[in-house]
């Protein structure tokens, strides 16, 4: 265990170690899951479970405690999107389960893909997101940034210090950039994660997945997602002009696409830095990606981690 202080309160509090799969699996089994059966696919802020038994369903288990409250809501925006008939994923239970101040929340176990999500899918979801007012529950504002100084001190001596008060200072100027931007779509609902990899496309069609990011900002966050991949994670141009078809306009002729992309990246740098310790190609990839900001090269391939 780990001392330290809350980020909120600035009071002493005991931290559990580092967030590893045998970890999430001992919550698992802590909340009376077969953790040891679970089959891991995923792990970044969630580690992500798909159990067989009892029955059929993907247990989200969270990294830490400031994800409870966003896990409860990821939960309401589940069932509003339900109600408004929008294809996402549905909760398999209504309830958060705390664990050691770890969220677990269930989830309905979907039927294998039948083919691989495509921008397309994913415009086609952003277009009836969008297009929904906003829910009869208060959304957070879409903050990029807010996790950039837990990542960074979870990083802790595993980077570099110039490089990490680099990233803080870009996070300053990104933050304020940010909140003078003049949006051209409506402000409202949007997804705050939106790519492929965050939708499902089974029998009946695409659902949109991971819906705890959920905000009611501007609504070009979700379609800087893509420009970035398009730019900096090897998308390639003809998909990329899919998913403008798709949704009906291209983000990049909005001159605050270039600051939401600065901020993302800000962001993407530090979420890497959190696994540098004990994971070199973690470290290597942080290396690359601040390298490229400090150059100012855009051109520099980052690679999904």
């Amino acid at each position: 265990m780990h001392e330290g202080k809350d980020e909120e309160t600035g009071e002493e509090r005991r931290r559990p170690g580092p967030f590893t799969e045998e970890r999430a699996r001992a919550l698992l089994t802590a909340a009376g899951e077969p953790g040891s059966d679970a089959t891991l696919l995923a792990l970044g802020e969630n580690a992500v479970f798909a159990l067989d038994a009892p029955e059929p369903c993907v247990v989200r288990v969270g990294r830490g405690p400031w994800l409870v409250a966003r896990a409860e809501r990821e939960l309401r925006v589940a069932a509003w999107l339900a109600e408004r008939h929008v294809p996402a994923v549905r909760a398999a239970s209504a309830g958060v389960t705390v664990v050691d101040g770890h969220p677990l929340t269930r989830w309905q176990r979907l039927p294998e893909p039948v083919r691989e999500a495509t921008p397309a899918d994913l415009a086609g979801l952003l277009r009836l997101v969008h297009a929904l007012p906003s829910p009869p529950f208060p959304l957070p504002r879409r903050e990029l940034l807010s996790g950039v100084e837990r990542w960074l001190r979870q990083a802790g001596d595993a980077v570099p210090r110039g490089d990490a008060a680099y990233l803080r200072a870009r996070r300053d100027d990104a933050a304020a950039a940010v909140a003078e931007l003049t949006p051209v779509l409506p402000p409202g609902p949007l997804h705050g994660d939106a790519l492929p990899r965050n939708v499902h496309v089974g029998p009946a069609g695409p659902v949109l997945l991971d819906l705890e990011t959920f905000s009611d900002d501007l609504r070009e966050h979700d379609l800087t997602v893509l420009a970035l991949s398009r730019d900096r994670y090897g998308l390639g141009e003809a998909a990329y002009d899919s998913f403008v078809r798709g949704y009906g306009w291209d983000v990049r002729e909005w001159p605050g696409c270039a600051v939401l992309r600065g901020a993302r990246e800000t962001a993407s740098c530090a979420w890497v830095a959190q696994h540098a310790p004990g994971n070199p190609a973690a470290r290597r990839e942080f290396a690359r990606r601040v390298a490229s900001l400090r150059e100012g090269d855009a051109t520099v391939r980052w690679y999904a981690f």
